[in-house]
């Protein structure tokens, strides 16, 4: 038997330890891209939009 290693999610085996850090690390990762809107692409639209609109002349 492996030998269980106390984790933050309790004792579990190193395989198992190790997922979980994975797991963790893509669901921090996930969450700040989210949050600075890498994966909205409305938002990416509305500055586009902004540049290419001319200005009328008075």
């Amino acid at each position: 038997m492996a030998q269980m290693i106390h984790s933050k999610y309790g004792y579990e085996p190193p395989e198992w330890v190790q997922a979980d850090a994975r797991l963790d690390k893509w669901c921090k990762n996930k969450r700040r891209a989210n949050k600075h809107g890498a994966f909205s692409l409305e938002k990416k639209r509305r500055k586009q939009h902004a540049k290419n609109k001319k200005m009328p002349l008075s």
